[in-house]
């Protein structure tokens, strides 16, 4: 049975629908070997005028086996207007029924290879430092077919619908009477910069009517809304309940009466501090998510937290509380996210991380570490941690003396943010040895003003992809070290106020496709203009903004 989706845009009334060509079926079937033979990669540039490349794209997509079929349809719907994080989308596949659940396999690994087999195909491209993904226009062309009002409304009486509601603002939910509606996903005016008018969040109408569709499997909502009602808990199918940005200060009691809830997504909620204890009646739940930005506080969770031993994501938590000793019994959390890090609790919390084998992704902040350079803590304990073995992405916020050695030994690392660490020591002398690294972000966690060649000596860097450097304090790179970072596709530097000069040697990377410089310094710009322009000239997409 196919889905349609249909979309209420800006300031009209009705809906626009679409039918998705490929979708055969529901769930999608998991094959035991790559189906990528015979299908031509079209990981080049999308060049839709040209009919050759067009009839590429219509075979490959032809080719495409039902199970691929399905989750790129899908995912032309969650990345139609923005690009999705691979992790979200993986969440929604599984809330959609779209990967088949296959004993002794880990459904969202499963999914995981299906995404990464989309992007070796060229059918999702990534996004900045390949944490999100889109399609491509000339697939999404493909994909998603307008259908005419009548079309649609004869197509639709026995068939699930998927919703997307870009919100103008002026609180009027569609009318959706008669339609079987299984996902909702909802932008507010506020998130779209679009107001008309608004009041500022969606009503409690609004919200009523949301949920009123007790056949949801999957609700969204991005953007500040009312409240969100006790009847929320009658939605008995839900599996993916998505608030992020709500600015809620409270979550209602029945959520416990989600019983197939695989998803809470609760990040960059500013003003909620707690979960109601209901929530450790979800036996099903997967993934939890809380707070994500520095400032936006962390979330404390009920004491028996360790009674969800399906959980595979546990993000935004305090590291107080007890929750050190919930953690032994979390033996399948794959992504863990703990929020201020102190003294009082950091020995016992690190004692246990060690001993989690199957974790994946590590991030860890410390106490009051954002804000600036004199109001920041260093990190506590943290030369007696050792990193779990597996670990494959960390993420480090707060203040270091030195480079933690065991950095080292991390030969499994592929993604590394060092930020608000406020280093003197160069920190690239031991990362630069990592086999594995592919995407580094620096965010105020080197003081140097000068960097040179020791910044990455000859063959360093092996791996990387994407390197961003955000410092207040930098001003000049003098130059790169011949056959230094040859991988590298993507450099940025973000908020290098006073960043003057980029390095000789820039023009010998090769595999260059991206230089992102946002609040640049006039002088610079003069220079990459005139007689530094042979450094960048060789580089397809540059962007850059000057700060003044």
């Amino acid at each position: 049975m196919p889905y349609f989706n249909c979309t209420q845009e800006i300031g009209k009334p009705d809906l626009v629908p679409e039918e998705f060509h490929g979708s055969k079926s529901q769930a999608g079937v998991v094959p035991s070997t790559s189906t990528a033979a015979g299908i031509s990669s079209s990981r080049v540039a999308d060049n839709r005028g040209e009919s050759s490349s067009s009839e590429t794209y219509k075979s490959n997509y032809a080719k495409l086996p039902d199970y691929l079929r399905s989750c790129l349809d899908y995912s032309s719907i969650v990345s139609n207007r923005y690009p999705v994080e691979i992790g979200k989308l993986v969440r929604l596949l599984l809330a959609e029924g779209l990967i088949q659940d296959k004993p002794g396999d880990i459904m969202e690994d499963v999914a995981a290879n299906v995404v990464k087999e989309l992007i070796d195909l060229g059918m999702l491209q990534e996004v900045d430092d390949g944490t999100e993904v889109k399609v491509p226009a000339s697939y999404l062309q493909l994909s998603i077919v307008k259908l005419e009002k009548q079309d649609f409304v004869s197509k639709t009486a026995n068939s699930p619908v998927r919703l997307a509601i870009r919100d103008d603002g002026r609180d009027i939910f569609p009318n959706v009477e008669g339609r079987l509606v299984r996902s909702l996903f909802i932008i507010t005016a506020e998130r779209r910069h679009d107001s008309f008018g608004s009041t500022g969040c969606l009503s409690r109408a609004y919200m009523g009517n949301v949920c009123g569709m007790r056949f949801l499997l999957v609700l969204d909502l991005d953007g500040k809304i009312a409240y969100l009602p006790d009847e929320v808990g009658d939605l008995m199918h839900l599996r993916y309940l998505g608030l992020a940005n709500s600015d809620l200060d409270e979550l209602p009691r029945t959520l416990g009466n989600l019983q197939k809830l695989q998803t809470l997504d609760i990040r960059m909620c500013g003003n909620l501090r707690k979960l109601p204890i209901e929530v450790l009646h979800i036996q099903h739940l997967r993934h939890l998510l809380m707070s994500k930005t520095f400032d936006d506080g962390e979330i404390r969770v009920p004491e028996g937290i360790g009674k969800l031993v399906n959980l595979h994501t546990l993000s935004g938590i305090y590291g107080g509380d007890g929750i050190a000793r919930e953690l032994s019994a979390l033996t399948q959390i794959k992504d863990l996210g703990v929020k201020r890090v102190s003294e009082d609790h950091a020995s016992e919390l690190f004692a246990e991380i060690k001993k989690m084998e199957s974790l994946a992704s590590l991030s860890l902040e410390a106490e009051r570490c954002f804000l600036e350079e004199t109001n920041f803590t260093l990190f506590p304990e943290l030369d007696a941690f050792s990193p779990p073995p597996l670990l494959q992405e960390f993420y480090l916020h707060g203040g270091l003396i030195e480079i933690p050695m065991w950095l080292a030994s991390m030969e499994n690392l592929t993604r590394l943010t060092l930020s608000f660490s406020y280093l003197w020591e160069n920190p690239t002398s031991v990362l630069q040895l990592l086999p594995k690294l592919k995407h580094l972000n620096l965010w105020e966690a080197y003081r140097a003003k000068h960097i040179g060649k020791e910044f990455c000596n000859a063959g360093g860097f092996p791996a990387l992809e994407t390197l961003t450097i955000a410092s207040e304090f930098l001003v000049e790179w003098t130059e790169i070290a011949t056959g230094a970072f040859p991988s590298l596709r993507s450099l940025r530097f973000r908020c290098c106020l006073s960043l003057i000069f980029l390095p000789e040697g820039l023009q010998n990377i090769s595999t260059l496709q991206e230089l992102y410089l946002d609040s640049m310094h006039p002088d610079l710009a003069r220079r990459l203009k005139g007689e530094e322009n042979y450094k960048i000239k060789h580089i397809p997409m540059l962007k850059f903004c000057s700060a003044f």
